[in-house]
């Protein structure tokens, strides 16, 4: 078998197979169908050529590459017809492909390919024009394929001889990668920004030119001055100085496309800087310095999945920084970029930690606000509980009290028993009232604490404790000779939590002993009750919600479980 029936079943393949996937999707099925049938058609005109059976080839394969594979590509990735350009264009390009499978001239069939492609060229770039969205990017992909395998096949048979048909096959082999694209572009038009595949191709193809120019014009100026025959050597070294054209000529077209598509770039410290200025405790003012330093569509912080703020127009084509944890920064890319130069790299590195800053500060300021309001609502509560408890409890024991007193007053002449009697009541109900003082005295904080101190006013309230069994239990309070000076709030959360931990040793325990642990470090202080006994299953419940809410209520945090004995455990560590 030759290999110019492998190459037209490989690319006919490539094709049949594609738009059959096409049509499996349902996407672009017109362009499909015709897609399908012509590589089916080229298959069998492989099979035919490998065959002999040339004339019946010859014109299966005119058929499919003239009249079948055009159309497929005139209407993908939808068929549009009604509009003057589009009706045109599938006339001429179906007409073009039927008069040269009619005729099967060489000389008509190159001139009806030279039409067709003329009229392929602005019908597409007509198309491209006049659409939009998913539309446009799928046509871009199309264009993006078949001038890249043109250009390959035209560099390759350009550098192969005559007598030569290796390289000319691998030009035809490259035609196969359209049937692929075509899919990618009506499934997967978002899949990279093919904007940036275009420009990239279109930049490097300039620069292939120019060091093939240069290298054909070093050579005739050589033999213009008599050095007609070139060793392998003198050839290598010309061609490698010519190489050394293509790394600036790219450079050059890249940066007079960028200008053109988006301006003067700023210089990559000087926009590093101008970002570093603007940064404030305003995240939406550093998005907008940061889109104008790197001149890109869209800006973005992000906490936890929630856009924070936003600038510009999001777009499909974006990159996620982590901002230390702080967050994310989300940047598009410009269109025709599929990735980031090293200019903006760097400025994005210097400007990362800077906006990690922000967002800090902005989480403590949310914190402290958020802590404030607690606070002040704890206020609020504890006054209400405060005025209730005065207002329904204190107050009318009292004023039972005055009235106990006057009636005693007027009852001491006439009836002195009753009187007696009276002042006894008058009695019960100011110790009573004293009991009740105390109480909410006790309540806001326990006069131990003024009087003995955290550590032994913890050793009295260990005093008299039993367990659930009836049987004394024995507390070992372990602390520092010299505490440091604790604030008030803390020494009552840790006053409360052991006092709340030795309760729960003495209602769900057997054991006999229980040991409190008391120290205090550079991350606060730590506290730890823990006991020997079986303890009933942990089930949260009043108690430890009061030791949890009295921790958090500091910033600090509070474990309890099984201890490591089979006994309990609760640990708290508050901050000071």
């Amino acid at each position: 078998m030759e290999v110019l029936p492998v190459t037209t079943a490989v690319v006919s393949a490539s094709f049949a197979v594609s738009g059959a996937a096409l049509l499996v999707r349902r996407r672009a099925v017109v362009s499909a169908a015709l897609l399908t049938t012509g590589g089916g058609l080229g298959v069998v005109a492989a099979v035919l050529l490998a065959r002999d059976a040339g004339a019946a080839a010859d014109v299966l394969a005119l058929f499919a590459s003239g009249v079948l594979l055009p159309l497929s590509l005139a209407t993908y990735p939808a068929l549009r017809w009604r509009r003057l350009p589009d009706f045109l264009g599938l006339v001429l390009l179906g007409g073009c492909g039927l008069v040269a499978t009619a005729y099967d001239d060489v000389g008509v069939t190159g001139l009806m390919a030279l039409v067709q492609g003329c009229v392929f060229v602005a019908h597409t770039w007509w198309r491209i024009e006049t659409s939009e969205g998913a539309e446009r990017r799928s046509l871009t992909w199309m264009s993006l394929a078949v001038t890249t395998t043109v250009l390959v096949y035209f560099f390759l048979t350009f550098s192969a001889e005559q007598s030569s048909a290796g390289l000319t096959d691998i030009g035809l082999l490259v035609f196969a990668l359209i049937g692929p694209a075509l899919y990618v572009g009506a499934t997967l038009p978002d899949l990279v920004d093919v904007r940036g595949l275009v420009v990239s191709t279109v930049v490097t193809t300039v620069a292939l030119v120019t060091v093939m120019s240069v290298f054909v014009l070093a050579l005739s100026l050589l033999d213009a001055l008599g050095a007609h025959e070139l060793n392998t050597g003198a050839l290598a070294l010309l061609a490698a100085l010519s190489a050394v054209t293509f790394q600036p000529t790219r450079v050059v077209l890249r940066g007079v496309v960028d200008q053109l598509l988006f301006g003067e770039r700023p210089d990559p410290l000087d926009a590093a800087s101008a970002v570093a200025g603007r940064i404030g405790e305003d995240p939406l003012i550093a998005l907008r310095a940061i889109r104008e330093a790197l001149v890109v569509p869209y800006a973005a912080l992000s906490v936890d999945g929630v856009t924070l703020a936003a600038s510009g127009t999001a777009t499909t084509h974006t990159r996620s920084l982590d901002l230390d944890g702080a967050g994310e920064l989300v940047v598009a890319l410009r269109p025709g970029d599929l990735t980031f130069s090293a200019g903006d790299q760097q400025v994005l590195r210097l400007t990362v930690p800077l906006l990690a800053q922000t967002l800090r500060a902005r989480a403590l300021a949310a914190e402290l606000i958020e802590s404030r309001g607690a606070t002040i609502a704890a206020v609020e509560e504890e006054r209400r509980r405060l005025r209730r408890e005065l207002h329904d409890g204190l107050g009318p024991r009292l004023s039972g009290v005055a009235f106990t007193s006057d009636a005693a007053r007027n009852l001491i002449r006439t009836d002195p028993a009753a009187a007696e009697r009276m002042v006894a009541q008058l009695r019960a109900d100011t110790v009573i009232a004293i009991e009740e003082i105390r109480r909410m005295v006790y309540a806001m904080r326990p006069p131990a604490l003024d009087e003995l101190g955290l550590v032994p006013a913890l050793r009295q309230q260990a005093v008299g404790l039993r367990n659930r069994d009836g049987d004394p239990v024995t507390v070992e309070v372990s602390a520092p000779e010299e505490l440091p000076d604790l604030p008030a709030a803390v020494e009552v959360a840790a006053y409360r939590i052991v006092s709340e931990a030795l309760t729960n040793v003495a209602r769900h325990s057997s054991s006999a002993r229980a040991a409190v642990l008391i120290d205090a470090g550079t991350d606060g202080l730590r506290l730890e009750v823990t006991d020997r006994g079986r303890s009933a299953a942990w089930r949260p419940g009043v108690g430890l919600s009061s030791m949890r809410e009295r921790a958090t209520e500091l910033g600090g945090t509070l474990e309890a479980g099984p201890g490591p004995g089979g006994g309990g455990r609760v640990a708290a560590l508050l901050p000071l």
